[in-house]
């Protein structure tokens, strides 16, 4: 007990989760072996997960991932395939070293253990500080303010390192070892195998390990795969564009970000118009120098057009020094970008000489590329945004919606000019002068889309975004260039060329920053740097190629996966795949980098197949292998998974050839499992190196990609505590529990989520139905023996077919709440179901035993401890369950499940309507016939059941109509109109009372329409493919059992000597006739005996 509450429920399931645990362990139950000969179709499994980051533990989003493959593991095991689900550990890259860093200094300056001081305290001292000492030369020093303000301690944003390993639960002197990054690498990984095996993974952890070079095996691995690539044109060094931190000194990719993953480099084209002298008083110190405003423009074609240039006038800019000569006005945060693209007096380190506003730079005139006008004015523009671009943006009112209403602004407002000091000549000389050609929006395009949508003024953002949609795509696929060099020629032909000139010229430069923000795990923002390094020639024509081909017979479940790869393959292009910080594995030819986190995690799936053999089941690759790490060579790697010659090597040739086999008895992998943010990084990276390697019959098979994770509805966050580990889910719930609700939370591409609320209800019911089957057990005597025979063990029996065959089908799918649903709660009701369908006569003994051992299997894969209990422990079976087989199962009979949906739906629609006649209740609905409330003293009792097996009328001719009218493939009928004109035609529509017969037929089409859109074509049927009659004689004593009642009656309400049966109530059947699958009740108290039958129930 704690605070009241019992967990006796959730111990009993964690004991069984520990002796099964055991019993699996001895058994080697999950060891995997390949066999002699290559696998028939459908006889192994290999699927894999991506190896999670060591920096600390496992959490329940990696567990929601993870529970896709365990159950489809788990799935394809249980129906006898040899199953090799293995798992690693990742430790390369920089978040493990820079944590270990930050621990090491914070050690040297507060000490071990360290005291750190209060908020008040740390802002003292930081503004005690030089700046240049505190910002170590990354900001400028009049930039400078602390970096832990009161605000940020409060949020928790900035926390210590040694506090954040202290939420890990680590002592302080366990602490102090992490400052070596290598320890990380020795307590990570085994802590998260342990969670693993308490979570129920089907691993062969023989085969786990870790990566870097402190793995000699792995380092080997990945070492060969650079040099081939390398050896094929795969890798080049060359200088590009990247997304770099100025903290780390090096690229920054997606897995090295705490946001902004997937953000790639924006590339502008940097107009450079020059300032005309003389210059202002404010920027008389920049005289003797050639001074440009440096707008960034994406559609450089349109410089024609320029009449001015913009600028916000409380922005803040600067006057950057670019080499001896040139200085360039920007924001602080361009000059940052440009200073790491080479273009700063100082490399990576912008020069700033004096600092402006956007107010000192209106009225400047300039010079500006391909301008008809000679002089241009910088004006103010309102919506400029600082955080993109330079904060400098040309002006083409004829083709820019926001410009020309910016323009249109100041030409008609005075008080806005004199406002920001804006001369009307600057103003007046503005005019439109055209440039491009749009179909349907004219040589203005601009002008007239801004009249079109009715747009006011430049703050009417909603409406300039549309104008901007409507133009900007038609002009560049369909606009022909007026004016200049290229006149004549569409926009999309002409852009590169103007571009191009311009750069040549030495009129513009190029110019790159992040699309968005990104922020590295080192807490600074990034910014695009170009650097000089190795990068994999993703995007090559011919590659590309084959990762299309790949892709295109790989099964990935869903259209929005493949759209999400279809779409990364179109834009990936070269990919830095070194880097001069963190671990890992060293460039073979280059030893000063590392091969980057996500560049020697593309083929690894292929060590998995000889991993064991290396390293013997230690995950380090430590001496206790057979084989030394050196004796690796290319050769021999290149012998296991590329078909080579065979080597010549002091690896016995029994081991190179058990490796060999290993390796092509198990690939291709059939499945790999992820969250879908991986898609546009490593899982497509993963594509490009196997077709690269491997030969085409060894590429994957398919990928499976999720959404994330939430709790309770809400994101998963540490700071908002609503976060669990893996360990603590287990801990909490169960390891079957929590698997339970993994398996609930989703299976789509849209964020899951996994309730508590389902995990608690998880134990109650895992735990009770071990306690009904010991029930079951112990009064077996008691039950009914012999085959099934009654009309509820048909039933029932028929569900457990059903169960078999839908769970089958939605574990192949990898619907696990689909599986859930049927495979358990489907099978729960119709147990239940038929439990309360057998009255006297009792539940058949052999349905019980078929059912306990069919439910077993079913849950199995998701909660696998329960069911090896249920398995061995109460049905006695030998062996285990895991890997017992699929049951077999009878083909399902769809029309008994209708039926007994018609009879469940009947006794419910007459339960309803006893119940109201018993209250007095006057409302009724088709098939509730409602009489006058019978006297306290005269109980009902007594049921006559009218059944109407057939449509006749007018409603077999609709129907017949609607059979004519409805479309099999596309599961739709012709147009109303066309229905309507065919009733008209038909005996129906020629009958004298039609107008009055088409007030009924109306409203029944429209149900019968919708009903077959439904539930399909068998709604328009004339009849229903059982007796109902049959049906519900064969189950009077469940309706009178389930009703209360002492007397039931089935009748045909089409035989008049029947209908009079009812007697007075013989009117009802008129007011509301009983049609196919809507039967009538009247229901009576035994004061009239007369109207009963002497073969009545």
């Amino acid at each position: 007990m704690e605070g009241g509450k019992s967990f006796a429920r959730r111990d009993q399931l964690l004991n069984i989760q520990d002796k099964v645990q055991k019993r699996w362990e001895k058994h080697g139950i999950f060891k995997a072996e390949s066999r002699p000969n290559p696998p028939e179709e459908g006889e192994k499994f290999f699927g894999n997960f991506p190896y999670p980051y060591m920096n600390g533990s496992l959490h329940l989003g990696h567990g929601f991932s993870l529970s896709k493959l365990e159950f489809a593991s788990a799935y394809h095991r249980l129906c006898g395939r040899n199953v090799l689900l293995p798992f690693a550990f990742h430790c390369t890259g920089m978040p493990i070293k820079a944590s270990a860093d930050k621990l090491a200094r914070e050690i040297e300056r507060y000490g071990n253990p360290p005291v750190f001081p209060s908020v008040e305290e740390e802002d003292l001292t930081a503004e005690e500080l030089k700046p240049e000492e505190a910002n170590a030369g990354k900001v400028e020093p009049d930039k400078f303010k602390s970096k832990r303000s009161k605000a940020t301690a409060k949020k928790g944003v900035d926390k210590f390192q040694w506090e954040i390993m202290r939420s890990f639960g680590l002592s302080d002197e366990e602490i102090a070892k992490f400052k070596d990054p290598y320890h990380w690498l020795s307590y990570f990984p085994p802590l998260a195998m342990e969670d693993l095996k308490a979570f129920g993974l089907g691993c062969d952890w023989r085969r786990s390990f870790i990566t870097t070079d402190m793995n000699p095996f792995y380092d080997s691995f990945v070492r060969w795969q650079m040099r081939k690539l390398k050896g094929m044109g795969k890798i080049v060094k060359d200088v590009r564009y990247a997304i770099f931190s100025p903290l780390d000194g090096q690229p920054c990719a997606d897995h090295d970000r705490a946001s902004g993953e997937g953000v790639q480099p924006q590339d502008y084209t940097l107009i450079k118009m020059e300032v005309i002298p003389p210059f202002p008083p404010k920027m008389e110190c920049l005289e003797g120098k050639r001074v440009f405003l440096a707008a960034g423009t994406l559609r450089p074609e349109t410089m024609y057009g320029q009449t001015n240039a913009w600028v916000l006038p409380e922005g803040k800019y600067g006057a950057f020094e670019i080499n001896e000569t040139d200085v360039f006005v920007v924001t602080q945060r361009a000059a940052l970008n440009l200073a790491y693209q080479k273009l700063s007096k100082e490399l990576e380190k912008p020069s700033c000489l004096i600092e402006l506003t956007g107010q000192d730079l209106i009225g400047l005139p300039l010079r500006s590329p391909l301008s008809v006008n000679e002089v241009i004015y910088a004006l103010p523009m309102l919506s400029i945004l600082m955080d993109k671009g330079t904060g400098v943006v040309t002006s083409v009112p004829t083709d820019s919606p926001d410009d020309y209403m910016a323009l249109n602004d100041l030409k008609s407002k005075p008080a806005l000019r004199a406002k920001y000091g804006v001369e009307e000549n600057w103003v007046k000389q503005c005019e439109l002068y055209p440039i491009i050609n749009i179909p349907e929006f004219g040589d203005k395009a601009a002008e007239k889309v801004c009249i079109d949508l009715k747009i006011k003024s430049q703050n009417d953002k909603e409406k300039l975004a549309e104008a901007k949609r409507l133009t900007y795509l038609k002009g560049f696929t369909e606009g022909t260039m007026l004016v200049g060099e290229f006149k004549g020629r569409k926009v999309q032909e002409a852009k590169p060329l103007i571009k191009n000139m311009l750069l040549e010229t030495g009129q513009a430069l190029m110019y790159s920053e992040p699309e968005k923000r990104v922020m590295s795990r080192s807490g600074d923002e990034c910014v695009v740097a170009l650097t000089d390094q190795w990068y994999i020639t993703y995007g090559e024509t011919e590659w590309k190629k084959k990762a299309e081909e790949c892709l295109s017979n790989m099964k990935l479940f869903c259209d929005e996966t493949r759209h999400g790869f279809e779409h990364t393959l179109s834009w990936l292009n070269q990919w830095a795949c070194s880097r001069s910080f963190g671990l890992g594995t060293r460039l073979p030819w280059d030893d000063q980098f590392l091969v980057e986190s996500l560049s020697d995690s593309t083929l690894y799936m292929a060590y998995y197949t000889v991993a064991h053999l290396l390293q013997n089941g230690d995950l380090y690759g430590s001496d206790v292998s057979s084989v030394k790490p050196e004796k690796m060579t290319d050769e021999v790697w290149e012998f296991i998974f590329c078909g080579g010659e065979f080597p010549k090597s002091e690896i016995p040739e029994s081991l190179l050839k058990q490796m060999k086999n290993e390796f092509e008895y198990w690939y291709p992998f059939d499945l790999r499992v992820s969250g879908k943010d991986l898609i546009q990084n490593h899982l497509t990276f993963c594509i490009y190196n196997h077709t690269a390697l491997l030969p085409k019959k060894l590429w994957p098979r398919g990928f499976r990609c999720n959404g994330h994770i939430m709790l309770n509805s809400e994101k998963m966050s540490k700071s908002t505590g609503n976060f669990r580990t893996l360990r603590q889910a287990i801990e909490e719930f169960s390891s079957d529990a929590t698997r339970f609700s993994l398996a609930d939370a989703g299976d789509g591409m849209d964020d899951a989520n996994f309730v508590f609320e389902t995990a608690n209800a998880a134990i109650l019911r895992l735990t009770k139905e071990i306690a009904w089957m010991e029930e079951i057990l112990a009064a077996e005597a008691t039950l009914r023996t012999g085959p099934p025979s009654t009309y509820a063990d048909r039933v029932f029996a028929n569900e457990i077919n059903i169960a078999v065959k839908s769970t089958e089908q939605n574990y192949n799918e990898f619907m696990f709440r689909e599986a859930l649903k049927t495979g358990f709660y489907d099978l729960q009701t119709a147990r239940d179901e038929y439990r309360f369908s057998c009255g006297v006569g009792g539940m058949n003994r052999d349905l019980l035993w078929r059912f306990m051992d069919v439910q077993t299997r079913l849950i199995a894969p998701i909660c696998p401890h329960y069911a090896e209990h249920v398995w061995n422990e109460i049905l006695k079976n030998d062996g285990f369950v895991v890997n017992s087989g699929w049951p077999t199962s009878d083909s399902p009979d769809l029309t008994l499940k209708r039926a007994n949906k018609y009879l469940q739906d009947s006794i419910a629609m007459m339960r309803r309507l006893l119940q109201k006649q018993m209250t007095g209740g006057k409302k009724s609905k088709k098939g509730e016939a409602t009489q006058a409330r019978p006297h306290e003293e005269n109980k009902l009792t007594v049921a006559l059941i009218y059944v109407n097996e057939q449509y006749g009328g007018w409603e077999k001719e609709c129907l017949k109509i609607l059979q004519d009218k409805y479309d099999l493939n596309t599961r739709s009928f012709a147009p109303h109109q066309e229905i309507v004109q065919a009733l008209q035609k038909s005996n129906v529509g020629q009958a004298e009372d039609f107008k009055k017969i088409q007030k009924l037929c109306m409203p029944f089409l429209k149900f019968k329409k919708d009903e077959a859109i439904s539930v399909g074509p068998q709604a328009l049927d004339l009849r229903l493919p059982f007796g109902e009659i049959q049906v519900l004689q064969e189950n009077l004593d469940v309706i009178k059992r389930q009703l209360a009642l002492e007397h039931v009656e089935v009748l045909s309400a089409s035989d008049e000597v029947a209908r009079s049966r009812a007697g007075p109530y013989s009117t009802l059947l008129n007011q509301n006739p009983p049609s196919p699958g809507e039967p009538v009740a009247i229901f009576m108290s035994s004061e009239f005996p007369e109207l009963l039958t002497q073969t009545g129930a």
